[in-house]
């Protein structure tokens, strides 16, 4: 059961990128450090404990005081501090030229994510679901607009806090393609435990394609039953959905919500079926979101909402 830890999409000892390998060294060797030391120890004290003391070999109490005691942890520590100092270093080498810049922001309990061209201005915004290409820096913008946040995958990086009010960077690199879940790793309200993202790291071609496809207005039919539920009940006074409504900043933009795995950052599938839910019952699903919800609204229109956002690609 231990070992069922050890890999997965959001497993820390499963690093598939230079700087959660870099973190994975340093907890391997600290871990068999101090399981290595802890024997040691051990073993002496046994020895003290069984050995009949007739036959225990006389040692200089200052030997023990000063090379145990002393000695020994200060050169052990001094070495893994100094490589410790040296790794934490390397960590933060800037980007190059060629890096993926993207900004996110964490809410309650969401997040909003925004792919910046070389000037840092915007060119699209995202929600949840974070593309990225392999074996191309990324840095991260972060930031917070209510409370301390916290941003982990920990198959690529480790985690750093999101703080309203201060803007904190992140550099990550995927090596090899695949899903690496992502979560909140700082308690922020009821919902903490169902704030994740995933970060899908995507081959070259297969990246340009998307970003191509993101930068796109949303292609659903201009006449749809769904559109105009849409429009007529408020949902676009929250959401965005280039093509269809004005910017709105209060929830996620929705423009390609149907190239998405998950909604509700990580909480359901996202299907039609899903869909339903989540808008008639979402705070019987997910109490604390800032969304209502709009179970008084009819089976018909809400499953032509679903089905309008199900086109969403």
């Amino acid at each position: 059961m231990a070992l069922a830890g050890c890999e997965g999409i959001q497993s820390a000892l499963d690093p598939a990128g230079p700087n959660a390998d870099a973190i994975y060294r340093v907890t391997v060797v600290m871990t068999v450090g101090a399981v290595v030391i802890f024997a040691l120890v051990l073993l002496l004290v046994l020895y003290a404990t069984y050995r009949h003391p007739d036959r225990r070999p006389a040692v200089s109490t200052r030997l023990l005081i000063v090379g145990g005691g002393i000695v020994f942890p200060v050169v052990v520590l001094s070495a893994l501090l100094a490589w410790g100092v040296w790794l934490t270093g390397a960590l933060r080498v800037p980007p190059g030229n060629d890096a993926v810049r993207i900004e996110v922001v964490a809410n309650m309990f969401w997040w909003d994510v925004r792919y910046l061209d070389e000037h840092g201005q915007a060119r699209f915004a995202t929600a949840n679901e974070i593309a990225i290409p392999v074996g191309r820096p990324v840095e991260f913008t972060l930031g917070s607009r209510d409370v301390i946040h916290s941003f982990w995958v920990p198959n690529l990086a480790g985690k750093i806090d999101m703080i309203p009010g201060r803007v904190t960077r992140l550099r990550l690199q995927a090596d090899r393609p695949g899903l690496y879940r992502g979560q909140c790793a700082e308690f922020c309200g009821p919902q903490h435990a169902r704030m994740a993202f995933l970060v899908v790291a995507l081959p070259e071609p297969q990246y340009a394609e998307w970003l191509e496809n993101q930068r796109e207005p949303a292609r659903a039919p201009l006449q749809h039953q769904g559109r105009e539920a849409f429009l007529a009940h408020g949902c676009a006074s929250c959401h965005t959905v280039r093509g269809v409504s004005q910017a709105a900043l209060l929830g996620p933009d929705l423009t390609h919500v149907a190239s998405r795995a998950w909604i509700g950052a990580g909480t359901l599938a996202n299907t039609p079926e899903q869909l339903v839910t989540w808008i008639a019952e979402g705070e019987r699903v997910k109490p604390g979101r800032a969304m209502p919800s709009f179970g008084h609204l009819d089976r018909e229109t809400l499953e032509a909402l679903a089905a309008f956002l199900s086109e969403l690609r």
